[in-house]
């Protein structure tokens, strides 16, 4: 079947009432930033629906591939539109039944928005089904549990129909719920909580806390990696990489070793706190999840979260391990999380740290240096690179100079 229109069904925004159109125009911005460097179509934004009318050399496949990571979408199904005349309803609700594989079933589900149609719904879904069982061999209706449904949609400038539909990411557009801070650390997590969140209509700047020498430039890359697989769905992405060698050793320094790590990620916090005013965003997120490691405990989280008012938000808060990790393989991160590449909280981590830790014991430990100075210094040396889907690592793009030499 040659289709000529993709038709994208939209997801929560449908719910936004006189907000709509703000939500919309967002998700047609989305749209065409995410099929930029293709041609062959023409997006048409409508309050109900979108449309993406194509020409004969669009990608449909390359094109419903990129829509169906896009939030806001609730799903995409490619269809031909064509005039409401019966006989030309009937014959291209025959032409789908002929692509069905023998001995299967089918159904006719029509819905008619246009209500001045001369048919009503019953006598279309009679009439269309009478000529596809008078046209194709092998095949019988079943109204409850079919193979096949072909959809048909009376609207008001013509007839649209389909039989595929494509699950979408659902959601709403990224873009219109403010911006927030991801700490994305290189694990399983924290990419997941990032695409959680951006569900959500938010746009995320990540920070990332490289202790080198301790953490490697391929745990670095591992994290440029994951940032360049979130901006598939997004665009591009700012990864703010702090500096953190010097406070994490004095943190192991002066702390009992036993709240070095809930000091580290008191440090941590203080710095995403900065930088979260400096970028203008109005939350902070992470993937912790309450009680998978010694720092995430409530006890912990709460020494932890003492040192900044900004909102912290935590999406993955009550999952199980299994269900993220079921997540991280969905959205693509799962294979680059595992790489085997220590982060610096791994690093550092104490033989046996404290999993209720006595707020006055860690404040007590800290008190003994002014940390405010090393802070201040790591926010003003952060490294900000903005990576999109093609970006390339200088390792990456090396590798290819060396084989496009030898080519």
């Amino acid at each position: 079947m040659k289709y000529d229109h993709l038709l994208v069904r939209y997801g929560e925004l449908t719910l936004k009432g006189s907000n709509r159109k703000k939500f919309v125009n967002q998700l047609r911005d989305n749209v065409h930033r995410s099929l930029k460097g293709l041609d062959g179509f023409l997006v048409k934004g409508k309050r109900d629906r979108m449309y993406i009318e194509l020409q004969a050399h669009a990608d449909i496949d390359e094109i419903i591939q990129r829509l169906s990571k896009i939030f806001g979408i609730k799903s995409i199904s490619p269809v031909i539109k064509i005039d409401k005349d019966l006989e030309t309803i009937n014959q291209a609700a025959v032409s789908f039944a002929q692509q069905f594989e023998a001995h299967s079933t089918f159904k006719i589900d029509v819905k008619r928005a246009d209500k001045n149609y001369p048919m009503d719904t019953y006598e279309l879904q009679r009439e269309i089904g009478g000529a596809v069982l008078s046209n194709v061999d092998d095949i019988t209706v079943n109204v409850k549990k079919p193979d096949h449904e072909i959809k048909v949609e009376v609207r008001l400038d013509a007839i649209y129909m389909y039989v595929d539909v494509v699950a979408g990411a659902g959601g709403l557009p990224v873009g219109t719920g403010g911006k927030t801070l991801l700490m994305l650390s290189g694990g399983i997590d924290s990419p997941v909580a990032g695409v959680e969140v951006m569900k959500r209509g938010v746009t995320i700047e990540a920070i990332y806390f490289h202790s080198p020498p301790f953490t490697s430039e391929q745990a670095k890359e591992k994290v440029i990696e994951l940032t360049r697989i979130l901006a598939e769905r997004v665009g591009p992405i700012k990864l703010h990489i702090v500096p953190f060698t010097e406070l994490q050793k004095q943190v192991n320094k002066v702390v009992h070793p036993r709240y070095t790590m809930t000091s580290t990620r008191r440090m941590m916090m203080r710095v995403a706190d900065k930088l979260v005013h400096k970028i203008g965003a109005y939350a902070i997120v992470n993937g912790e999840n309450l009680g998978q490691v010694a720092s995430q405990t409530l006890q912990s989280m709460y020494a932890i979260n003492s040192v900044t008012s900004t909102p912290v938000l935590r999406p993955l808060l009550t999952y199980d391990k299994e269900e993220i990790i079921v997540k991280s393989k969905d959205i693509g991160t799962f294979e680059t999380s595992i790489q085997p590449f220590e982060d610096c909280c791994t690093i550092f981590t104490p033989k046996n740290p404290v999993t209720e830790p006595n707020f006055d014991k860690v404040v007590q430990y800290e008190s003994t240096f002014d940390f405010e100075d090393m802070i201040n210094s790591a926010v003003d040396n952060i490294e900000t690179l903005t990576i999109s889907s093609d970006y390339k690592t200088e390792k990456q793009q090396q590798t290819d100079d060396l084989i496009n030499d030898f080519l």
